[in-house]
């Protein structure tokens, strides 16, 4: 390439990654021979050379939820601005999957890792990032210790909100549809839900948990066949993702019952589906977007090699909020 643009390798390395060292004529005429050889450059040897890499990993629990989706899109807008690619991965919720992506991570020496753990135990399955030095950040998790950064939402007050709006809206007998019980989020929402029970003076007993395997539609569906079943059946139901509350409404409308006036239904996530459901969905909303900008934000201020020195691990929680749709105003009023 050199040759037949009559420059030096060096020249040819400027124009690559400094053009206003050449002048004007001379990258021209460089830039020409690369487009008629058709060169593309090795960004893995670019990377190998500079000893750091311009990807960050994702790895979320399922690339089918908008939410998880919508948290990448947010990702990957502070990692555009900072020059960086984001590698989207799905753990499928599966401790084995996620062992084996934090392996490869880790083999491939990427820049730093955005990570949603499937459980408490992946705690422990991150050492092997810890022992390549590379950094990683919780997204969607809060993380109790002092060695990581962390992006959350006051799961447990999403959870109050929800159910206290139920309980106004005079139901007694609610049913939490819980997530996978070892995911945090499904014991948090919980935890919420059993403590608006507690400040209306109601025991906790008039909330039965049904726990999904999944957090999809399908597993709403699944579940609302046991609801159906009940012999004291609730009037209401507090799902802990909008996947479940939609899976559960197609279900009920199979059955005939009708939404909210038999059944109530509140999701969780506020996913774009939610407001456009047949019965709009009542939500609590999470901001997913700018839990993966800041995730991804603080990943990247972590790998700065200027900053890194003084970099002090955050722990950031954002508060939900709850948006009121058709769903679960049904004026049902109980004793």
């Amino acid at each position: 390439m050199a040759e037949q643009a009559g420059v030096s390798l060096g020249t040819v390395s400027n124009v690559l990654n400094r053009p206003d060292s050449v002048s004007d004529q001379t990258r021209q005429r460089v830039l020409a021979v690369i487009e008629r050889l058709g060169y593309v450059r090795s960004e893995s040897a670019r990377q190998l050379r500079a000893g750091r890499s311009r990807i960050i990993a994702l790895l979320v629990l399922d690339m089918a939820n908008p939410f998880f989706v919508e948290m990448a899109r947010g990702a990957q807008q502070a990692a555009r601005a900072a020059g960086l690619a984001v590698m989207m991965c799905n753990s499928a919720a599966d401790p084995a999957e996620e062992a084996d992506y934090l392996a490869m991570f880790a083999e491939q020496q990427v820049r730093g890792v955005l990570v949603t753990p499937t459980g408490d135990a992946a705690d422990g399955r991150l050492h092997v990032l810890r022992g390549r030095g590379i950094p990683f950040v919780y997204a969607d998790r809060e993380q109790p210790s002092a060695k990581a950064c962390s992006v959350s939402v006051d799961d447990v007050a999403g959870g109050r909100l929800a159910v206290r709006h139920l309980l106004t809206e005079g139901h007694r007998k609610v049913v939490y549809l819980s997530g996978p019980a070892h995911l945090a989020q499904s014991r948090d929402r919980h935890a919420g839900a059993l403590a608006a029970f507690a400040e209306a003076g109601l025991p906790p007993d008039r909330l039965t948990v049904l726990e999904a395997a999944r957090f999809d539609v399908t597993a709403g569906r699944e579940a609302a066949a046991r609801l159906l079943g009940m012999a004291d059946r609730p009037t209401a139901v507090f799902c802990a993702n909008d996947l479940l509350a939609l899976g559960v409404l197609q279900a009920l409308y199979a059955a005939g019952l009708r939404v909210p006036q038999e059944m109530a239904i509140v999701g969780y996530d506020d996913i774009d589906f939610a407001s456009a459901a047949a019965v709009p969905l009542t939500s609590v909303r999470q901001p997913a977007h700018r839990i993966g900008r800041t995730a991804a934000e603080l990943l990247i201020a972590e790998t700065d090699e200027e900053a890194a020195p003084a970099h002090e691990h955050r722990k950031i929680v954002f508060q939900p909020e709850l948006v009121v749709r058709s769903s679960s105003l049904s004026g049902h009023r109980r004793p």
